[in-house]
């Protein structure tokens, strides 16, 4: 097998199996429980996760919070409709941006939002990126909740309802342009049950933004451009998540987000350490995972960065087998979609 080749990691899905919304009840998602080692595997319903957790082990969970990100303003010369995503913040009201189409704008162009809010283009980069420093009087996020959408992706045609859907019920840090959507399964009374249980919950940040969601294109997946993004540990958390090691008990992660958060870590100081940095880790088959020992996550794009990380979690034969069976059990995919729990342990 060509761990390197694109098409390696394609799969058919037929658009009806795109979820679209939310179900009504975060935690009635379905569950396909997997055997990361042997590719065993079981359906479930998510709020019976609880049922593969036992006492000492660790949940880490991202506790980003997304910003409304998306807003459409007018080029002021022409009146031209622009469509700004910010990605991250680069400096005090300089932003790193999306912007379509990038081609009406070049350094200097003014992009007006309301009468209070606009933005000047300061650099035009490749990949589609646009630095962009904002003018306003108030304040930011005022201004940003006045203007802005939730950055739901392109997949998702239809109107949320309500944005906190799209924001994880434990979310805090605001700072992302997508949600880390393995989350948007719990609820409040599920996290506590857990807690009950002897399962420590812990919090990391990673503000996702283009590392995450940015296609690859390159037939040799190597070549990809991986974007960084900003993740933080703090010292108890690092703290606690040695001990965890030390004690060999299990460390699970909620979503790619913190697996990846946890794995940029450990790899670069070879134990857990508190840091606010950037990463931009893009792990492919074949990879050895020194953080995690099991995750909870959704069923990601075809070809994209996210099923190639969890292929290396477990294998490409096992991942592709249970998104075939997953497929033809009409799981939902993608941001709103269902969940799978890749565990080491035996699934029964």
């Amino acid at each position: 097998m060509n761990y390197k080749d694109i098409e390696t990691y394609d799969y058919d899905l037929d658009e009806s199996l795109i979820a679209q919304t939310p179900l009504k009840e975060r935690d009635h998602s379905k569950l396909l429980v997997v055997n990361k080692e042997n590719g065993n595997y079981k359906d479930d319903v998510f709020y019976n996760i609880i049922n593969y957790l036992e006492s000492g082990d660790t949940l880490v969970l991202n506790n980003t919070k997304v910003l409304p990100s998306r807003i459409y303003g007018i080029k002021k010369e022409t009146n031209a409709k622009i469509e700004v995503l910010l990605l991250k913040e680069i400096e005090s009201d300089e932003w790193e941006t999306l912007i379509r189409p990038q081609k009406r704008v070049k350094k200097g162009t003014v992009i007006s939002f309301d009468d209070d809010f606009e933005c000047v283009v300061t650099d035009v980069l490749n990949d589609g990126i646009t630095h962009v420093k904002f003018n306003y009087k108030g304040i930011f996020l005022e201004h940003l909740n006045k203007v802005g959408a939730m950055p739901l992706p392109p997949y998702i045609h239809e109107k949320l309802k309500d944005n906190d859907r799209y924001q994880t019920v434990y979310s805090k840090n605001l700072g992302s342009a997508a949600a880390p959507t393995a989350g948007l399964h719990f609820t409040n009374e599920l996290l506590d049950k857990i807690n009950e249980k002897g399962i420590n919950i812990l919090y990391v940040t990673l503000n996702v933004g283009l590392g995450t969601f940015r296609p690859v294109t390159e037939n040799n997946i190597t070549n990809h451009n991986m974007h960084s993004e900003k993740y933080e540990i703090t010292e108890e958390v690092a703290k606690k998540l040695n001990e965890v090691k030390e004690n060999g008990k299990r460390i699970i992660c909620v979503g790619t987000t913190s697996l990846r958060t946890l794995e940029s870590n450990y790899q670069k100081y070879n134990r857990f350490k508190s840091t606010c940095e950037e990463t931009d880790i893009f792990i492919y088959p074949p990879y050895k995972f020194k953080s995690c020992d099991a995750l909870i996550t959704n069923f990601h794009l075809p070809k994209s960065t996210l099923i190639m990380l969890v292929s290396a979690f477990s294998s490409v034969d096992i991942i592709m087998n249970a998104y075939k069976y997953a497929i033809d059990n009409k799981y939902r995919f993608f941001s709103f979609g269902d969940a799978m729990f890749l565990t080491n342990k035996e699934v029964k």
